[in-house]
């Protein structure tokens, strides 16, 4: 078959093919490749998005060929259409975009740190490259030398050279800080992308286009009325088989400074002047500054036991493989945050996240003040609920808004009701992993999804004293029984301050 960019789907209006490149995998054969950067790929190509000229090198130790890795994803592509649960799920495989994507695939074997098979490597690139970090993140500043040395990721006049790192960047802030360091002395700001998958959903983009794209809400978004602001990331699942990993991570890293901390930052930064990278991460680097860094007494941490979720039971985390016996590794993490600004001065942002939970839910609350109750007070109304904005992420998208709204009848009686706006409704559904905005972006050299080095830091700042107690804590995490809301501390975290969670396990 010709190489051609004829598929079956047209280019979303007002979007711009991408120019040629070729995308270097390293990690070809890892998981990441395989479930969501293909498909990714895959959806990119079906939308026309990707130049004629664009090529995918797959580098990894394993001992393969171009065909039998080709073989490989294109039937973990076929596992996809069967696995109701995968993130990529579509009814079928469209021959044609495959095919597309399959003709520009090509493997080589090579040691990450070989700077001799990265030189030859290098020979395939005449023009634009992009180097995907598709690896553990032990080796992210090993293979950023080794390119360096290679020569590979010098920039000439109109070809660009540019990496991109996965999550975690860093394991707290000394090793984030060292990180930094040792790939800027390689690359220039401006070719490192660092990447965080939360970014490419559109339900998060959503939050910046509600906040700023809509006169209601903004004038609201301060102190003066709202209360306080609840980020919450739950999960079902416990670590599955990723015990292994999971153990030196914990809940925090894997997920507080970086998703929650993207997530806090479309809540509460500051409107940015353009939409342009700079100033977008501008105004979260100054949002993350005015952070106070956290009290280790404003942190709670859980882990689970055993217990029924969903109807099934759930070995405990210390039971699961690769897991220690006595583990003292955190699967839940609650956290009040203060930030020190004008806007948000008083306001608390509480964020939680955790496996093995009994509701499985990603959103933000924005809990507003309750207004006086005075002309109320000789009606049957006695306590109103207060006004709520709820910013569904997963598994409902859209939007939520909770008012006060009068029964019918001669009473004036009034109850809680519910606005809301949900994507499946208004616009037509297709399967989406969240890579492919942020791989565009990237091969467009547009970095406004993707966290600058200072943003980096800063959210480890926040966190670290956090850290540094529980590595001198010997009590370890509060156990929680898998299924229910999570450790009893975190519901404490929040009545001391005469406040409750928005319930997680309901309808």
């Amino acid at each position: 078959m010709a190489l051609s960019s004829d598929t079956s789907k047209t280019m979303p209006p007002g979007a711009r093919r991408a120019p040629p490149c070729t995308l270097v995998i390293f990690g070809a054969h890892g998981d990441l490749t395989k479930r969501l950067l293909m498909p990714a790929l895959y959806n990119l190509v079906g939308n026309g998005l990707l130049d004629d000229g664009f090529r995918i090198i797959g580098v990894d130790r394993v001992d393969s060929t171009t065909a039998q890795w080709r073989d490989g994803l294109a039937d973990m592509m076929q596992s996809f259409t069967r696995n109701p649960n995968a993130e990529f799920h579509p009814a079928s495989i469209n021959a044609q975009q495959w095919d597309w994507l399959a003709q520009r695939l090509e493997y080589v074997q090579a040691d990450f740190s070989d700077a001799d098979a990265l030189r030859q490597l290098g020979a395939k690139l005449p023009g634009n490259a992009i180097f995907y970090l598709a690896i553990p993140s032990r080796f992210f500043a090993t293979v950023v030398e080794t390119l360096g040395t290679a020569g590979v990721v010098t920039q000439k006049e109109g070809v660009f050279r540019r990496v991109v790192i996965e999550k975690p960047f860093g394991s707290d802030l000394a090793s984030a800080q060292e990180l930094n360091r040792r790939v800027l002395s390689v690359l220039e700001e401006s070719q490192v992308f660092r990447i965080d998958h939360f970014l490419g959903k559109e339900t998060v983009q959503n939050i910046l286009a509600m906040r700023f794209g809509n006169l209601i809400f903004e004038p609201l978004w301060r102190n003066e009325y709202v209360d306080h602001v609840e980020i919450t990331a739950a999960e079902t699942i416990g670590v599955e088989q990723r015990g292994a990993f999971y153990e030196p991570t914990g809940a925090l890293r894997d997920m507080v400074p970086n998703h929650l901390f993207q997530l806090f930052a479309m809540v509460a930064m500051e409107p940015p002047n353009t939409f342009d990278a700079e100033s977008v991460r501008n105004a979260k680097e100054q949002l993350f500054e005015a952070v106070t860094p956290i009290d280790p007494k404003d942190a709670v941490r859980g882990q689970y036991a055993a217990g029924t979720v969903e109807g099934k039971p759930m070995v405990g985390y210390r039971e699961s493989p690769g897991v220690a016996p006595h583990s003292n590794t955190e699967t839940y993490v609650a956290l009040k945050l203060h930030v020190d600004n004008w806007r948000w001065a008083g306001v608390p942002f509480y964020l939680r996240t955790g496996k093995g939970l009994g509701g499985r839910r990603t959103e933000v609350v924005v809990q507003f003040r309750k207004p006086p109750m005075l002309m109320f007070r000789e009606t049957e109304t006695e306590e109103l609920p207060p006004n709520r904005i709820i910013l569904n992420i997963q598994p409902a998208q859209g939007l939520t808004v909770e008012l006060g709204a009068k029964k019918p009848g001669p009473e004036m009686d009034l109850t809680n009701v519910q606005a809301r706006f949900r994507y499946e409704d208004v616009f037509a559904k297709s399967p989406n992993v969240g890579y492919e905005t942020l791989l565009y972006d990237c091969l467009m050299g547009d970095e406004t999804l993707f966290q600058r080095a200072d943003n980096i830091e800063a959210a480890w700042k926040a966190v670290d004293p956090v850290l540094q107690a529980w590595a001198k804590d010997t009590a370890g995490p509060e156990l929680y029984e898998a299924g229910t809301t999570g450790p009893r501390g975190a519901d404490e975290l929040l009545h001391r301050d005469g406040r409750a969670w928005y319930p997680l396990d309901r309808a």
